[in-house]
């Protein structure tokens, strides 16, 4: 384990840390009270390594998709209420599309499509960093409450070098809350397993000045997530706001993903010189919610008769999800017999 400062049972239970240490997927709620911020760190290992590896991406293409799923878990395991927060890119570059898809409240997939052609040329290039990859395009970020609800949904430009970049134009733009957000994935190895696994972490902090702003809703006390109409225009960056993503600004990637620093450590090895106050985790799980009902009802209200026959081969429709990879096989007579 990664030795810490020695604190006494009394700092430990007034920063939130006197309970067992979290671990791998999991998110960790905590404000950073005398800064006037709060934040969310994430921590991934098999449910990421799950998602990565079950289409055995190329390197390059499974550390984008990697960040993508930690800023939607980042973002998404905020939401109070059953729904749906969906991360989506589509771009002109080798990775021309990203969609992550968090099912609240703790259920996360995602998957990635690139061009083969257009990803060697540019991997023998050495044109691989996040904005080389994306290319051109838009970034959408929608919250679905499911029926009878609206969508809310915010989109803006691939701009920036890599997703962290990305995210800050996002909330400055669309939420219009001063945010700042570290993403990292990595490949370790561990004695004794024949292969590299993916580990990713997260970190997202946002600033809450005194006359209030729109914030993430799931600490006590924030506001809607999906309201910038109290947000202030003529923000000016605050003291607190400042220290707090400049000390967000050293974290380094091993510190994010390495599995022997506990977020709680992490959060006391930045802030305990100004307070942080740390929240029950909540566990993360790779879940697709894919089902066999789903897909016979799309097949069935979605095609016609002939269209169904005509996507039968050797007398079987198979349908296979872009997220879990599970192949759905159904006989197209059989939705002739109910109609």
């Amino acid at each position: 384990m990664t030795t810490e400062l020695t604190m006494t049972e009394n700092l430990l239970s007034s920063l939130g840390l006197d309970r067992p240490e979290t671990g791998d997927d999991a998110v960790v709620p905590f404000t950073l009270d005398k800064l006037d911020s709060r934040g969310r760190v994430v921590r991934l290992g098999a449910a990421l390594d799950t998602i990565l590896s079950r289409h055995d991406y190329p390197l390059p293409v499974a550390r984008l998709l990697g960040e993508a799923v930690v800023l939607s878990a980042l973002i998404g395991s905020s939401l109070k209420f059953e729904g749906r927060f969906i991360l989506q890119t589509q771009t002109d570059g080798p990775v021309n599309l990203i969609v992550v898809d968090f099912d609240a409240p703790d259920g996360m997939r995602g998957y990635a499509r690139y061009d083969h052609a257009a990803l060697l040329e540019a991997s023998e290039a050495g044109r691989t960093s996040p904005a080389e990859l994306l290319g051109k395009g838009h970034l959408a970020m929608t919250i679905d409450q499911g029926p009878h609800t609206e969508r809310y949904q915010g989109i803006v430009g691939l701009d920036g070098d890599s997703l962290e970049q990305v995210a800050h134009t996002y909330f400055m733009q669309s939420e219009q809350i001063p945010t700042q957000v570290r993403l990292a994935v990595a490949q370790m190895s561990t004695r004794g397993d024949h292969r590299a696994r993916w580990r990713a972490g997260g970190m997202l902090i946002q600033h809450l000045p005194p006359n209030g702003m729109s914030v993430m809703a799931d600490l006590p006390g924030d506001g809607d997530f999906d309201n910038p109409d109290t947000a202030d225009p003529d923000f000016v960056e605050a003291d607190g706001w400042s220290e707090a993503r400049a000390l967000l600004g050293t974290v380094g990637d091993l510190e994010l993903t390495d599995p022997d620093l506990s977020p709680e450590r992490l959060l006391f090895r930045l802030y305990h010189e100004t307070g942080v106050r740390v929240f029950p985790p909540q566990d993360l799980v790779e879940r697709c919610t894919c089902s066999a009902d789903r897909i016979e009802d799309m097949l069935a209200n979605s095609f016609s008769d002939e269209e169904r026959q005509d996507m039968a081969v050797d007398g079987e429709i198979e349908v296979v999800c872009e997220f879990c990879s599970t192949a759905y096989r159904f006989n197209p007579h059989h939705f002739q017999s109910q109609g």
